[in-house]
Formats: structure tokens, C-alpha cells, sequence
């Protein structure tokens, strides 16, 4: 009788450490810590690595819903490196919607040409999921050749952004060189980055 009650014990003990190891992968999978982007300063540059939180949004299960247009402050900024042969524009999503809300994958981006617009075209990385929490900000990029043809080029009139899933686009001032050099299609294309793309110096 003795051995048996020790077997019982034992198995008590176990089945205890089963139960707590598997409360403690459901908290896990319950509240994941998704890697914060690195964002690029468009004048405040006390903002640092806070530009970006993953955070646990809004609904119970974790999830905040996608950002709307009307609740995004977009801006748009000119960080070209000095010499670089292509020319990079930050676009700015700044949560103002007093509410934590989601930024999954691309932006639309149209520039406005004298030539007709022209779509920039995805630059094929991952595509990642923000939870952009109220009054923080995420940056992507947007890449163009620069013209250094001699000619006028085509020349740019704004920039379109359309926030992922969503319609209603916003269109801004186009803060990048004035024209993009007119090609027979095999240059460098217009293209835009993910979410969280853009970093602190371009």
C-alpha cells in the first residue's frame, strides 16, 4: 500500500505540472509581443522607437480593427540621402482616431503627374501588422528614381496615399524632386514599401 500511495502522489505532481505548463502557453498565445518597426522622425524627433506599439488593441481576443482613413493624420516627408541614385519619400500614418486600431500590409500610392498618375508598384517584402495605438505613428517608404537626365522629366504634382483596406484616399503636397525621368520602361520603377518600412534616417 505503501508504493501506491507514492504512485499516486507522483502522478499528482505530474499532472499539476502538466496543468500549469499548459495555462502558461495559453497566456502566451493569448498576448503575443509582435516586434516594434523602427519609424522615421518627420520633425519630432523625441519620438524614437515609441513611433510604432504593438499593443493589445481594442477587442478581447487581442485585435484592434483596421485604421480609417478620416482617423489617420497623413503626412509626407523628404529623407533622400545626399548622392543616392534613388530618391526616398516617408509617408506618415499618425493615429488620431482615439482608439487603438490595425495597419496591415501596403498603402496605396498614386503620384500625380503632368503625364497622367502613375502607381507605385510594391516592393515585395513582408507585409507585416501594426497595432497603432492612439496618437502613435508608423512610417513607410516610397522609392523613386531621381532625374539626373538633364531634361525636364515628367513632372510630379502630389502624392496620393490610400491607408490598406481602405477606399477613401488623402492626397498631399509632393515633398521629393520635382520631375522623374522620362524612360522607355526599363528604369527604375516608383515603388512603395510596407507598413513599418521606413526607418530612422530613411
Amino acid at each position: 500500500m505503501r508504493v501506491n500511495k507514492l504512485t499516486i502522489a507522483a502522478i499528482a505532481v505530474v499532472a499539476g505540472l502538466s496543468l500549469t505548463a499548459c495555462q502558461n502557453e495559453e497566456d502566451i498565445a493569448a498576448d503575443p509581443k509582435p516586434a516594434n518597426s523602427s519609424p522615421v522622425t518627420s520633425g519630432d524627433t523625441d519620438q524614437g522607437q515609441e513611433g510604432t506599439a504593438a499593443g493589445t488593441g481594442t477587442d478581447e481576443d487581442g485585435t484592434a480593427d483596421d485604421c480609417r482613413t478620416d482617423e489617420l493624420e497623413v503626412t509626407a516627408s523628404d529623407v533622400t540621402i545626399e548622392g543616392d541614385t534613388v530618391g526616398t519619400v516617408a509617408v506618415e500614418f499618425k493615429n488620431g482616431g482615439g482608439r487603438d486600431c490595425t495597419l496591415t500590409g501596403y498603402a496605396g500610392v498614386d503620384l500625380k503627374t503632368n503625364a497622367g498618375s502613375l502607381s507605385a508598384e510594391r516592393t515585395g517584402e513582408e507585409a507585416p501588422s501594426v497595432v497603432l495605438k492612439d496618437g502613435k505613428s508608423v512610417w513607410f517608404a516610397v522609392t523613386y528614381p531621381v532625374n539626373d537626365s538633364g531634361g525636364s522629366g515628367a513632372r510630379i504634382t502630389g502624392l496620393v496615399v490610400t491607408p490598406p483596406n481602405e477606399t477613401k484616399s488623402v492626397t498631399l503636397d509632393w515633398p521629393g524632386t520635382v520631375s522623374l525621368p522620362v524612360t522607355d520602361g526599363s528604369g527604375t520603377p516608383v515603388k512603395v514599401g510596407p507598413i513599418g518600412s521606413a526607418g530612422q534616417g530613411g
